[in-house]
């Protein structure tokens, strides 16, 4: 009896957004594939991977790569995050053979990665096929912040060279420029369409009809605002993550409402976020207006908003405005912008068609 194709994903921590972009393609999969056997890897919790992923999966809830050390949802610590790289690369050829040993041992059909470049690089050295996926990569990332430096040139020699190993890396869109990459082929945006449940969502905060709700939303990482202070909002509420555990008039946590993100990010008025992909793609694909704040120095962000800009209505806020409660200006004339024609997030399509000749069925036959 032949048994059922196994793939084994590799999904970055560094906040929700690669699970984001993930969890679309794996979704698609398992339609076409319901008996595909699926191994998850990431340091997410199961039960954030458990709310996107709608097949069975098995978890292996650890970390092959850590992205940036961040202080917030905004800002590096670039130091830490040096001395992470180095002391990973320091260890590299005893990582590289453990992954390998991994998948000599669980012989998955193919390796896929959002984004990490440790996998592709074991998978190459145990003989498996490995394909990447994402917006952005580590070593274009790594480079901007520290080709400068004398230690860099071998880490980043290594990154490129993982990431080479790779059949081909799926550029999602919108994304970075990636030149330095071989075997680059373009996908959609990729992006999970929530249920308009706007009448569900109101009753069940008691909003009023002329209400309008703001999901305060930073990815997945914290962001420290001083909302306890911030003046009341005439005429809107925002909704923000349980764990903040912080109480206001124009607050309240979107947790209990028993709605999935991706139904509460389509149901809102708007979306006050940071420039990520997640977040930045399922607002232009669910037509939903995104306020967002600049990060420091992060060079994915100008492809985010300049595709968004084109894709959506979105608007910055200034770290001052964010910070005194200043909302409502920016809000407004957001919302007085013209809506464009909402994108079709055609990504996990695109990443199916490339991903299921490796796991033994052809294009024609899906």
């Amino acid at each position: 009896m032949k048994q059922p194709a196994h793939l084994f994903v590799d999904i970055s921590a560094h906040g929700f957004g690669h699970l984001a972009q993930a969890a679309p393609v794996l979704n698609t999969l398992s339609k076409r594939l319901p008996e595909l056997r699926l191994t998850i890897r990431s340091g997410l919790p199961t039960d954030k991977l458990q709310a996107r992923v709608m097949a069975d999966f098995t978890h292996l809830q650890e970390r092959s790569d850590f992205g940036y050390v961040m202080h917030d949802a905004v800002s590096l610590d670039l130091e830490a995050t040096a001395l992470a790289y180095r002391r990973q690369h320091a260890d590299w050829d005893r990582l590289v053979d453990r992954d390998a040993r991994l998948f000599r041992e669980l012989q998955p059909n193919l390796v896929f990665s959002d984004v990490a470049y440790l996998p592709l690089a074991g998978a190459a050295r145990a003989g498996i096929p490995s394909v990447s996926m994402c917006s952005l990569n580590w070593a274009e990332l790594f480079a901007h912040f520290f080709a400068r430096e004398k230690w860099a040139e071998a880490i980043h020699r290594q990154m490129l060279d993982a990431y080479a190993s790779a059949e081909c890396f799926l550029r999602a869109t919108p994304g970075m420029a990636m030149a330095d990459l071989p075997r680059l082929r373009p996908i959609g945006p990729l992006a999970a369409l929530g249920n308009d449940c706007r009448k569900a969502l109101r009753e069940r905060l008691g909003s009023g009809k002329d209400e309008r709700l703001v999901l305060i939303a930073f990815g997945g990482f914290e962001k420290e605002l001083p909302i306890a202070a911030w003046p009341a909002i005439p005429g809107v509420r925002c909704l923000i993550p349980q764990a903040w555990q912080l109480t206001h008039p124009s607050v309240s946590d979107f947790e209990p409402l028993g709605l999935s993100i991706a139904d509460v990010l389509r149901s809102v008025d708007a979306v006050l976020t940071k420039p990520g992909y997640g977040t930045f793609a399922e607002a232009a694909c669910n037509g939903t207006p995104l306020l967002y704040l600049r990060r420091e120095d992060w060079p994915e962000q100008d492809f985010l908003i300049d595709w968004l800009q084109t894709h959506g209505r979105c608007r910055e806020i200034s770290a001052g405005e964010l910070l005194a409660g200043r909302l409502l200006p920016s809000l407004e004339a957001l919302w007085r912008q013209a809506a464009p024609p909402i994108p079709t997030p055609s990504g996990a399509e695109d990443a199916a068609a490339v991903l299921l000749p490796w796991l033994g069925v052809s294009t024609r036959q899906a």
